[in-house]
């Protein structure tokens, strides 16, 4: 049993401790394992480019490394008996591997298998997005739709892999998040971090400022409050922004700050998706002792009505995401 394992195999979850879900968690690992091998292989270059202007259900141009990433997760967990079902980025439907599992599993899986992959060809992070939940359809019965369009307060765990200077797992079952550095040498993931929590200082803001002029309002004055407050005291609210969202958010959870993609002219419900993007970050900032909103209501407890529903997603330290709320709700 690897450390991590050991580790991972001694934690209390969101609701019920069982086995089924260490296995669960081990398999994403698993597949991690191939694309951060993936990325660092000296033939990566063979698939940066985009995989001949082929479009997502996004309506996004999918690279060969998100076809690549996509493919490996569910080629794994479609071996694994725990799982009654999966929802990703990269697919219109649920996918079901085996009818029989998917009446007899308790767990259902939605991945971002690529987050920030249109960063890929100028080595910029890019990071994997999960979370995990149990069913809702009785046992016995074909999983649907249904059982995927819970409310992230019922997330049993989540997390994200960042493949960057150093790969990391940063994870929580809903007692708090750890962060595991891999290690190469003994292809095992170790844990380097507990029981992380925001700085309890305002930092950092992270937004698209590019976007600035097809941003509300609200967020205009917002953007124009942080910047103040730059020029009144140096090195206060500083702009941060990399275009992944695994790699911001991480970078803020480590240093204090907040990230913000919100409502704009072409994305005017938020461009992120609520199920595999927004609701494990979300879970992720709550147990580190931070808050996730969409200006007016938590995060957490958005009732999604369809699988790719997308979110404005504001997240970080409790103090910067209400400040944004009161701009938002106050003026």
């Amino acid at each position: 049993m690897t450390k991590f394992e050991k580790f991972l195999f001694e934690q209390k979850f969101h609701s019920k401790t069982e086995y089924e879900i260490n296995e669960l968690i081990l398999s994403i690992i698993l597949a991690a394992k191939f694309i951060q091998h993936k990325i660092n292989s000296p033939k990566f270059k063979n698939i940066l480019k985009n995989n001949d202007n082929n479009i997502n259900i996004q309506g996004e141009i999918q690279m060969k490394l998100d076809q690549y990433a996509n493919n490996k997760f569910k080629h794994i967990l479609k071996f694994q008996k725990n799982v009654a079902g999966l929802v990703s980025e990269e697919e219109e439907n649920i996918i079901i591997f085996d009818n029989d599992r998917a009446k007899k599993a308790k767990y259902i899986i939605l991945i971002d298998p690529l987050d920030g992959s249109s960063n890929i060809d100028v080595n910029i992070p890019i990071g994997t997005i999960f979370s995990i939940y149990q069913r809702v359809t009785p046992i016995g019965f074909l999983i649907d739709k249904n059982d995927f369009l819970q409310p992230g307060n019922k997330q049993i765990a989540a997390g994200y892999i960042l493949y960057g200077a150093s790969t990391i797992l940063v994870f929580t079952t809903g007692y708090g998040v750890n962060i595991y550095t891999y290690d190469s040498s003994l292809g095992v993931f170790i844990l380097s971090q507990k029981k992380i929590i925001y700085p309890q200082k305002d930092l950092i803001y992270s937004i698209n400022e590019s976007n600035y002029f097809s941003f509300s309002k609200e967020i205009k004055k917002y953007i124009k409050y942080c910047q103040k407050q730059n020029k009144i005291i140096e090195n206060y609210y500083i702009s941060r922004y990399v275009g992944s969202l695994v790699a911001d958010f991480h970078r803020n959870l480590i240093k204090g700050g907040i990230y913000i993609y919100p409502n704009t002219i072409k994305y005017p419900t938020g461009k992120l998706r609520l199920l595999y993007e927004c609701n494990p970050i979300a879970f992720l900032a709550e147990q580190a002792e931070g808050k996730a909103s969409n200006g007016t209501s938590r995060i957490l407890d958005i009732i999604p009505n369809k699988l790719h529903q997308r979110s404005q997603l504001i997240v970080g330290t409790k103090s910067m995401v209400n400040k944004v709320e009161y701009f938002i709700n106050k003026l």
